[in-house]
């Protein structure tokens, strides 16, 4: 259904007419962050507080039109711009970036959708915490998108996806209510768990305004080590002992294969990428401690030794400092970075269970060898909870462009049917969106997407929250 010419005054007196931007350039809302999508918006609408979300979202309900949630717009999967009809609402919740609330004694923060992930870091910081989400898009991505996509990260290895690290939650609903469920208490079993249904669920349910978010004692030490390791199921066996060796101190475990880190060497020279010539892969471990540095690194060092001695790794270097510990997570997080420099690729983050990752690795990187000329596989990512960022550059010297146009399809059903034959899910971290959506009747059971259906139909009768992305 089309909007009526008052919609856009009935908006503009909610939330003022500064913040209804309908002109200009509206790239930043319109076109996802790997801009493979460039829709257009019937508006952009920024409301300051919970009140103007719900009005917004009343006065589109009433019309039929459709509102597509928006965070940080940092998302992998293209589920947070509108579609090219000029007849969807984008809610920006950039505005509404307040922390509410520190609770020394609950260990708990409670935060608006909007505020940046890394502002929200510092703050626990500030109040003598650690609030331990960490990924890439930290300085620009938002609470509330980081729960909409229950995302991941560098240390869901011991604290969980964002899932694990919220407490309560306040959301709008797509009938314009408020459902407050900010308590922020570790017990509540009085029905069904309302958080966790809207978490994961990328705006299609309702509109996360704010959080309740568990925050943690700073370690009195953090060690980083960087190992050079002769084989994928070398890199499992490792994970095995660093789990034996570190316990809940094992905070992050990265996997990175030599042609990704081979693209940090070829673009980023200045950043002197260790050991990646002597393995095909190499492995980054964080050791959080509670006791000292000493502890840490004594720790770390039986580690090693464990571990030289098992044959599952071949070298291995330990940061000095905490300058080097950056520069050696700098590495990793400039994969990414790389692979753009080198071109269009396409991209996979994926799940499998960390016994079989090995297996996963060494069929999928024979039968893309075989099927796709010249294929260079980035293989890089979280072994610590078995995610893995399972990406296809174009070949070197070929047209990427006409590369991606004709065999996307084909590689993503051959990486698809190998992470479905390994039980594993299409996605990790990244969320389903728009780009995954018609591919989960392949590879979701019947009866979970009918749940799925069914519960999207009961909460959004009308279709209005953000269509098209995760259900089809």
């Amino acid at each position: 259904m089309t909007s009526s010419p008052s919609l856009l005054d009935t908006l503009r007196q909610v939330v003022g007419a500064a913040h209804v931007l309908t002109e200009g350039d509206l790239a930043a809302y319109e076109q996802d962050w790997r801009r493979r999508e460039r829709g257009r918006a019937l508006a952009v609408v920024r409301p300051g507080s919970t009140a103007e979300v719900a009005a917004v979202v009343r006065a589109c309900a009433a019309q039929g039109v459709a509102i597509v949630p928006q965070g940080g717009n940092t998302g992998l999967s293209v589920g947070s711009v509108p579609d090219a009809s000029g007849r969807q609402v984008v809610l920006s919740l950039r505005r509404m970036d307040a922390v509410r609330a520190i609770d020394g004694a609950n260990l708990t923060m409670t935060v608006e959708a909007g505020c940046i992930l890394q502002n929200l870091q510092a703050a626990a910081e500030g109040a003598g915490h650690l609030f331990p989400l960490s990924l890439a898009a930290e300085g620009s991505c938002t609470i509330g998108g980081n729960l909409g996509t229950n995302a991941g990260g560098t240390a869901v290895v011991r604290y969980g996806n964002t899932r694990e690290l919220c407490l309560g939650l306040e959301v709008v609903t797509p009938q314009g209510e408020v459902w407050d469920g900010l308590s922020g208490l570790r017990k509540d079993n009085t029905g069904y768990d309302l958080r966790d249904l809207f978490i994961g669920s990328e705006g299609t349910l309702g509109v996360i305004t704010a959080a309740t978010m568990k925050l943690y004692p700073r370690p009195a030490a953090r060690l980083t080590a960087w190992a050079a390791v002769p084989s994928m199921q070398a890199a499992v066996d490792l994970l095995g002992l660093a789990h034996q060796h570190l316990g809940a101190g094992l905070t992050g475990f990265e996997v990175m294969g030599q042609f990704a880190l081979g693209l940090v060497d070829k673009h980023y020279p200045q950043l002197r990428v260790p050991l990646w010539r002597e393995a095909p892969y190499c492995v980054l471990l964080e050791n959080s401690d509670h006791e000292s540095e000493a502890h840490a690194r004594a720790l770390f060092e039986r580690l090693l030794e464990a571990a030289l001695e098992a044959g599952c790794v071949s070298d291995a270097v330990v940061a000095e400092s905490l300058a080097q510990a950056k520069a050696l997570w700098h590495i990793r997080e400039s994969i990414p970075l790389a692979q753009a420099e080198e071109g269009l690729n396409i991209k996979h983050d994926i799940s499998i269970p960390i016994a079989r990752i090995p297996a996963f690795v060494e069929e999928t990187d024979a039968l893309l060898a075989r099927e796709i000329a010249g294929v260079r596989l980035v293989n890089f990512g979280h072994l610590g909870d078995g995610n893995l960022h399972y990406n296809v550059q174009a070949p070197e010297g070929g047209d990427a462009k006409a590369f991606l146009r004709d065999e996307e399809e084909r590689i993503n059903t051959l990486v698809f049917d190998s992470v479905a034959r390994h039980h594993g899910s299409i996605s990790a971290e990244h969320g389903v969106g728009s780009l995954k959506a018609a591919k989960l009747p392949r590879y979701k059971s019947k009866v979970a997407l009918e749940l799925m259906r069914a519960i999207k139909g009961a909460l959004d009768p009308q279709g209005i929250m953000n269509p098209g992305r995760v259900l089809v």
